[in-house]
């Protein structure tokens, strides 16, 4: 395709699926894109996320022009689960994750009170082998979810307790911009944020949060959680029962609750990491390829992968729902 002429499905394309465009790139990839805003926000109501192929994206600067043409304010991280590079504002490199363990589907930054609702992810190396960003309708999973499970998380939503400074994850600096502890107080203050500092130095906390949005364009119900990727029962059960042995249940890293306080079901979190398997779809990377999601319609993964693999990220749009202490669904402004 050219860049005078508009972004177009390959053929065979489903109408529900991820629509792939072809690129001509010649003027520069930061360019093509302010070129096809137009469509390209088009195609991303209409599906929740588009990959563009042929921009030949070599660099973490491209990624934030690329960010600034789209017109999307960037989205600075805090309470990160896993530790990042900043390349410039809103652009990181993937979480630190082990490649050979999978990411469970989730919405970036969904247990914060100002999330991004645009994300960019650019894949400057291709894997030898895995490592696709898989992508899931938040949509298509609520409707898909068995009514007792969502129904409750629609009334009460969810909890997410975290440990911070015990060697494991992002330390307290890095999720908060700092370890001074009135500054981190005064975050969870000001973020809904239960904090307790513990007689050895570290940090815990306890957030309640919304487990279901509507879509501030089309006004459909997204199922827009961690609930599961964060929950004890995905961790390799290896490396769980060592947390625990090593810093108790209540030192996990991280783990999700039931929005009343019950302690999760594994068999729930089997459930629902089933309904995402069954509604996801996936490409394998290629080089140059940049991938734009609908944080809020479409969750997304990251598949273990062999060989070296690096895909930048950029956050935007941000978003702020009402606090979830008055209603366990929100409608986002």
């Amino acid at each position: 395709m050219t860049t005078t002429s508009p972004p177009t499905e390959v053929a065979g394309a489903q109408p529900d699926a991820t629509p792939l465009l072809l690129a001509d790139a010649f003027s520069g990839a930061a360019d093509w894109i302010a070129g096809h805003r137009d469509a390209l926000s088009a195609a991303l109501t209409e599906h929740g996320a588009v990959l563009v192929r042929g921009l030949g994206i070599r660099d973490p600067a491209t990624v934030g022009t690329i960010l600034h043409g789209l017109g999307a304010t960037p989205v600075r991280e805090r309470e990160a689960f896993a530790p990042r590079q900043q390349y410039a504002e809103g652009v990181y490199s993937s979480s630190a994750w082990p490649p050979n363990q999978p990411m469970c589907m989730h919405h970036e930054l969904s247990y914060t009170l100002g999330f991004p609702s645009l994300l960019l992810f650019a894949c400057l190396t291709e894997p030898d082998d895995g490592g696709a960003t898989a992508l899931a309708d938040s949509t298509a999973v609520l409707e898909a979810l068995p009514p007792a499970l969502s129904d409750r998380f629609t009334r009460e939503g969810w909890i997410l307790t975290r440990a911070y400074g015990n060697g494991i994850g992002p330390s307290v600096a890095e999720a908060f911009g700092s370890d001074d502890p009135e500054a981190v107080e005064r975050y969870c203050r000001t973020n809904a944020i239960d904090c307790a500092w513990q007689p050895d130095g570290t940090l815990r906390t306890r957030q309640r949060r919304t487990a279901v949005l509507r879509h501030p364009t089309t006004g459909q119900r997204c199922w827009f959680n961690q609930i599961a990727f964060l929950n004890e029962w995905t961790i390799d059960s290896e490396i769980r029962e060592y947390l625990i042995a090593e810093f108790g249940p209540e030192g996990l890293p991280f783990n999700t609750y039931h929005g009343d306080g019950a302690p999760m079901a594994e068999e729930t979190v089997r459930t629902i990491n089933a309904v995402y398997e069954a509604h996801t779809t996936r490409r394998p990377w290629q080089a140059g390829d940049l991938l734009i999601i609908d944080n809020v319609r479409t969750a997304h993964s990251r598949e273990a992968f062999k060989g070296p693999r690096e895909v930048i990220v950029a956050m935007g749009r941000p978003r702020h729902p009402q606090a979830p202490s008055q209603n366990a669904e929100v409608t986002l402004p």
